[in-house]
C-alpha cells in the first residue's frame, strides 16, 4: 500500500500551497500547522534543502469520529500534506489515511479511512 497520494502540479511552489489549502478547505479541512522544512533545517543545522512544506491538515468531524473509535489515533494526526520542489517540478503529496487503519489494526477504522481517502483523492485531483 502506498503511504502517500502524490501529484506533480503545474504551479509554482507558492501557488501549489495556496491551491491545496483552498481545496482542503472546500472539503472541511483546516491547516493546523505549517512547517517550512527548508527554513528549519537551515536554522537548526545549517544545511541547504529544497523547498519543502509540511501542512498539518485536519477535518474536525472525521478526527472526532476516529478518536472515538481509536483513542491512540492522535499519534497519527493530523493528516500531513507536503508540497515540495524537486528538479524544477512541484509535487503535492497527501498521507494515505488507509495507513491509519492498517497501523491500528482496528477494523472499525477501515471505513472511516476509506471515506477520508476518497475525499483527499478528490482534493488532489482538483488541484
Amino acid at each position: 500500500m502506498e503511504y502517500g497520494l502524490t501529484k506533480k502540479v503545474n504551479y509554482t511552489f507558492e501557488k501549489a500551497i495556496e491551491r491545496i489549502t483552498e481545496e482542503l478547505k472546500k472539503e472541511g479541512f483546516g491547516i493546523l500547522t505549517t512547517i517550512d522544512v527548508k527554513d528549519t533545517l537551515k536554522k537548526k543545522i545549517d544545511v541547504e534543502f529544497h523547498k519543502y512544506i509540511i501542512l498539518g491538515a485536519c477535518n474536525p468531524n472525521f478526527a472526532y469520529h476516529s478518536l472515538q473509535i481509536e483513542e491512540l489515533l492522535g499519534l497519527l494526526l493530523p493528516c500531513n500534506v507536503i508540497v515540495f520542489e524537486k528538479e524544477d517540478s512541484v509535487y503535492v503529496s497527501i498521507m494515505n489515511p488507509e495507513i491509519m487503519a492498517e497501523v491500528t489494526k482496528n477494523p472499525a477504522m477501515t471505513e472511516v479511512a476509506r471515506q477520508v481517502k476518497d475525499i483527499l483523492t478528490r482534493v488532489l485531483n482538483n488541484i
